[in-house]
């Protein structure tokens, strides 16, 4: 009772990308102290006249009231990366369960990839390019220097505490690892079921040349998810954090149809035009 309709991919030749996410866990105190020093901010009102919330740079410089402060971590590169996962689980420290920080919303200013900033500088090969490298290049480089690389990005995600809370996508939905993706709604509404052809990697990133089909579900978006892309979450660190990290490549996805409706967008429109029946 299923039909199936092959993705056209990034080339209009079936290749879809995929990324990978995952929730870390992030090391803070309620209070500024010693090396945490770095804020995760609530989301801030913009008051009676809407205005437009301050960019990245504003926002590392002060702009924000500190009373928006949830957290003081040690690290400017996690708050980064907690960022771009868009949630995580925070441990104080003081012997309680962790808190889990999910996403508020985003300060409205264009996302910009730093890890292409770093390809076009010519500071870390396209190859090579996964948050591990990001992460490399933090280790070399002063605070100073790396607070101006992700000052590129004038995006900014604010994060709201939500106690023993399952971690959840946009859906609403907990989300299962390597079972759950974020998708473009626009293209792939939520609760669609997908057979997805995913490329095998080693233990340092690289392709096996091998394949799994796995069955997965859309549940979550991403402010950097769209078109023919899909980000699959791996579930909670060390080692999700190790294998989301290095996920850029491509494979194959079918979208699973009962045999009595064509695929569709969130509009309605058809979206034929985008898959091949199979």
């Amino acid at each position: 009772g299923l039909n199936a309709w092959q993705m056209e991919g990034v080339d209009n030749f079936g290749n879809v990308q995929f990324t990978g996410y995952y929730t870390p866990v992030l090391q803070a105190r309620h209070t500024r102290q010693g090396e945490f020093r770095h804020p995760l901010y609530a989301m801030p009102s913009k008051g009676k006249k809407n205005r437009r919330l301050p960019d990245r740079a504003g926002i590392y410089a002060g702009a924000l009231d500190e009373r928006l402060v949830l957290a003081w971590t040690n690290s400017l590169v996690d708050n980064f990366m907690m960022e771009v996962q868009g949630s995580a689980y925070i441990d104080f420290g003081d012997g309680r369960p962790l808190t889990f920080f999910g996403y508020a919303g985003k300060n409205g200013h264009a996302y910009r990839s730093i890890g292409k900033v770093l390809i076009d500088r010519g500071e870390v090969p396209r190859e090579e390019m996964s948050m591990q490298a990001i992460r490399k290049w933090a280790e070399q480089h002063t605070e100073y220097e790396v607070r101006e690389l992700f000052e590129q990005n004038p995006s900014f995600v604010f994060f709201k505490p939500m106690m023993s809370a399952p971690v959840k996508g946009a859906s609403a939905v907990p989300l299962v690892a390597k079972a759950s993706v974020a998708s473009d709604r626009s293209l792939i509404p939520a609760g669609t079921a997908l057979l997805m052809e995913v490329p095998l990697l080693d233990n340092v990133g690289k392709f096996t040349g091998k394949y799994e089909m796995r069955l997965m579900i859309a549940l979550d978006v991403g402010g950097a998810i769209k078109g023919q892309h899909f980000d699959m979450y791996q579930g909670i660190e060390p080692d999700a954090g190790h294998s989301a990290g290095f996920y850029n490549h491509y494979g194959r996805v079918w979208v699973l149809k009962n045999a009595q409706s064509s695929p569709t967008n969130s509009s309605g429109s058809s979206l034929l035009v985008n898959y091949q029946q199979h």
